[in-house]
């Protein structure tokens, strides 16, 4: 169990808490989503969501926390939030890029053309690899 300073009021404890319980959740959120959803595709939206709504729940308890605690505002989180906001959709953007060509160049058939490309040539096994 974690101490709490005798320095913070009751209600920035208990809002700290809220807050990192709930970044937590939603982090957990994702990741049954991640293990429970069939395929790549359906899989790779529900840990970036819970991902970036958790760190942001965790990083405004740690703004509040630290804020209240040292009688100053505590801004650094805010470059945290900035860094994992742009990332992680990116990040998202490109493993799903990678996918899709994958999938169009090896003729998934689950996996449809854009309209305005040509067909992709079928890749076998030997070619492949």
């Amino acid at each position: 169990m974690m101490a709490v300073p005798e320095e913070l009021p009751a209600w920035a404890a208990i809002l700290t808490s809220i807050l990192v319980l709930t970044g937590a959740a939603l982090t957990l959120i994702g990741t049954i989503g991640l293990l429970r959803l069939k395929n790549f595709y359906a899989r790779v939206h529900p840990p970036t969501l819970g991902t970036t709504l958790g760190i942001g729940c965790v990083l405004l308890a740690s703004m509040l926390y630290f804020s209240v605690l040292e009688s100053r505002p505590a801004v650094h989180e805010v470059l945290i939030a900035i860094f994992v906001t742009i990332t992680t959709p990116i990040t998202l953007m490109l493993l799903v890029s990678a996918a899709l060509r994958r999938d169009w160049m090896i003729g998934d058939p689950d996996v449809p053309l854009p309209p305005d490309l040509p067909p992709p040539p079928v890749l076998t096994e030997k070619e492949s690899s």
